[in-house]
């Protein structure tokens, strides 16, 4: 309230309370006025004097003591805002000239969009740029108990801190590089290798079709090289990825050695049980040939092939596995680079090794070398060539080690470590390969069987591998991507119990990749014929053409292949690894089914094209299960309406563009030819048209994620 008015307390107008005093009684003879304690200290602080004077009660303006209590100076009380002024403009206002708008920066603090209160710049997706160009960032973190010292300052605040200036501190050693640092580095380390691994195992697989061609031989020779790496994952492989990796981490933790002792001991271990089953497997490669196609076993001078290629082969299980060993052993030290570049090792020495065959012996379209022509010559130097490099993959681990501080001694001492109770709970991951590995060798054996009786290039094993690799490198790249960056989220939520969080990030990972995966499946369907004349020529015309078939009929199965990695993070988040089994079953029964089911019904030469598609199939049936499964796991809310809407929205954007863009780039071909110059004019032309008329429907349908796609754009731009 006002101060109060003084006229009733004895003294009028212009009495004491006039002249600014407490009112005083009259004091008795020879005395001095006693003072009030409760009024002596009422007017020392005036609450009015930072106040608009203006905006007070007008009867208790009237009522109010200037002469005591003057107004206070201009300026130094703000300026009151028109009744009807217009508010400030935002700091960050929509332009209504542009589509896509520039999104704000995210708040200091958490948000909706962040629950945790995470910085924006380590929880939004970010590719593989953003991790080079901020890898030497070291932001300093928040304290998160500042609240804590903030609540017991008090009203007043802190205390004043002297304005002398500081000394400066001492440099940091060059070698601090912070957390935050070491995450980012070692990310695009990861993702750099990643790629580059990717790139050239793809160049790898166009340097094979070109020396071995896509009919038989190339088939043998597929088969003998995908033998090793289906017999380390079913044996070995699972197990020692899921389980005794984090078994690796926890005694470089607790241990007093640092876990140098356990890393021996598994090292050891490894090597011994993979000797072991290398001589088997060497032993068994006939019968093993028989396993995965008995149409090749069959015939004789194929079967003579592809076992002498298995025995090659073969043995790069024991280096396989001891490359991992070594580079979960390097991560566990926190050197992240090697596992992921020495591939690319492996790689370039197989693309020189059948560089050298197509110098000698040609390419096949030029040699029409088969099984039975070709010299034992070649299959050696191309034998050698693989094993020599997986040998060179896992020696290159060697120095890093070293520089690591770790030394390799052989233990023999596994009893009472750790190892058997390490076993006993890798069952679940072993399921889960054995299920997965199942199907493949269905599919194995049929689409041999299928090239064989059709008789024509392109439509056996080898085709089917070569279009799946095609296919899956936008999975690999996109959706990896970004769940990589959404994995830590979805993990932290489940750890804490809330599923809200869970179903928000893995609705986000759903929409953030669909902007990408859904134009390119529908690109597979609409181009896949010109990229595989482009990028298979050299295989033949005959046979790039049935692999772009083949790539038709994946194309659209890249939608729920995606959806299916996305989802089963959540169950990995809980860690169930119950369920993934599970819906892996459902999917390689499906496939297997649907396969038999194309090769009996379809014709030889589209028997495979019918697979491809069963493959999509397959995982369509296993999105439905586990999505219904992780939805009751979160309460019954998947955000399903919003995902499915986004889907469809992208969809119906994408018809028209792979209609148009499909028509254009056949009609290219048509008028140009199939060769190299017309497959690369209608891929220009055709991708061109899709997707631009991709991205006009997607404006005209206001999608969100492309919203925030194109804004994210313009933003790295500067526009």
């Amino acid at each position: 309230m006002n101060a109060p008015y003084d006229g009733d307390r004895g003294q009028g107008a212009g009495g004491a309370g006039a002249s600014g005093g407490p009112p005083v009684p009259p004091p008795g003879p020879g005395q001095a006025p006693p003072p009030d304690p409760y009024l002596q200290d009422a007017y020392d602080r005036d609450p009015y004097r930072a106040q608009d004077l203006t905006a007070q009660d007008p009867v208790a303006e009237a009522l109010y003591d200037r002469a005591a209590h003057p107004p206070p100076p201009p300026g130094t009380y703000q300026q009151p805002h028109p009744l009807y002024q217009q508010p400030a403009a935002a700091q960050y206002p929509p332009d209504p000239r542009l589509w896509a708008q520039t999104p704000p920066p995210e708040p200091d603090g958490p948000s909706r969009h962040l629950p945790y209160g995470d910085r924006p710049a380590s929880t939004q997706f970010v590719g593989v740029d953003d991790l080079v160009s901020q890898a030497s960032r070291n932001d300093e973190q928040p304290d998160a108990f500042a609240h804590l010292f903030r609540d017991q300052e008090g009203p007043s605040g802190p205390a004043p801190v002297s304005q002398e200036p500081e000394p400066a501190p001492a440099p940091p050693p060059a070698k601090s590089g912070g957390r935050a640092s070491g995450i980012l580095k070692s990310s695009a380390l990861m993702a750099a290798g990643t790629l580059v691994s990717r790139l050239t195992g793809f160049v790898r697989s166009l340097v094979i079709t070109a020396a071995l061609g896509a009919a038989l031989l190339g088939d043998s020779f597929t088969i003998a090289y995908t033998l090793p790496t289906m017999i380390y994952i079913l044996t070995v492989g699972g197990g020692l990825n899921s389980v005794f990796v984090p078994q690796l981490v926890r005694s470089m933790k607790d241990d007093e050695d640092g876990g140098e002792a356990y890393a021996n001991r598994l090292l050891t271990l490894v090597m011994v049980t993979l000797g072991v089953i290398v001589g088997i497997a060497v032993l068994a490669a006939p019968w093993l040939i028989h396993m995965m196609s008995p149409t090749i076993a069959q015939d004789a001078a194929a079967d003579s092939v592809a076992v002498t290629f298995a025995r090659y082969c073969l043995p790069t299980i024991f280096f396989m596995g001891v490359h991992v060993v070594m580079g979960q052993i390097l991560n566990a030290r926190g050197k992240f680079g090697a596992m992921m570049w020495t591939p690319v090792l492996n790689n370039i020495v197989m693309i020189f090794t059948f560089g050298m065959f197509i110098w000698v012996y040609g390419t096949s379209a030029e040699s029409k070398m088969g099984v039975q022509t070709i010299p034992p010559e070649g299959v050696r130097l191309l034998g050698i060539g693989t094993l020599l490099g997986l040998v060179v993959q896992a020696l290159a681990m060697i120095p890093y080690l070293r520089e690591a501080g770790f030394r390799f001694r052989p233990r023999f001492d596994w009893r009472g470590h750790g190892l058997g109770k390490t076993v006993r709970l890798a069952k679940w991951t072993v399921l889960f390969v054995l299920a997965n590995q199942a199907g493949v060798i269905v599919v194995t054996q049929l689409a041999t069987s299928a090239g064989k009786l059709s008789g024509k290039d392109g439509t056996g094993f080898l085709a089917y591998s070569n279009a799946q690799l095609i296919w899956g490198m936008p999975q690999a790249i996109i959706t990896v991507s970004v769940m990589a960056a959404l994995l830590p989220r979805i993990s932290r939520a489940a750890h804490d119990n809330d599923p809200g969080a869970v179903r928000d990030d893995i609705s986000q990972g759903l929409r953030n990749s669909a902007v990408a995966i859904v134009p390119v499946a529908f690109s597979f369907l609409a181009l896949g014929l010109p990229m595989c004349t482009l990028l298979y020529a050299s295989a033949g015309t005959e046979a790039a053409r049935s692999m772009g078939f083949i790539l038709m009929a994946f194309g659209l199965g890249l939608i729920p292949y995606s959806v299916q990695y996305v989802v089963l993070r959540g169950f990995y988040a809980y860690e169930d690894t119950r369920t993934p089994f599970y819906n892996t079953v459902i999917v390689a029964a499906v496939n297997a089914a649907v396969s038999a089911l194309c090769y009996v019904v379809l014709p030889a030469r589209w028997a495979v094209v019918g697979m491809a598609a069963a493959y999509g199939l397959a995982y369509a049936v296993g999105v439905g299960v586990a999505w219904r499964r992780l939805r009751n796991r979160l309460g019954g809310d998947l955000d399903g309406a919003h995902v499915v809407r986004t889907y469809a929205r992208l969809c119906l954007a994408a018809v028209p563009a792979a209609v148009l863009g499909g028509g254009g780039g056949f009609a290219v071909l048509a008028g140009l030819g199939d060769g190299a110059l017309g497959s690369l004019a209608a891929l220009i032309f055709g991708g061109a048209v899709l997707l631009g008329v991709f991205f006009v429907a997607a404006k005209r349908m206001r999608i969100e994620e492309i919203n925030g796609m194109v804004g994210m754009v313009r933003g790295r731009l500067g526009r």
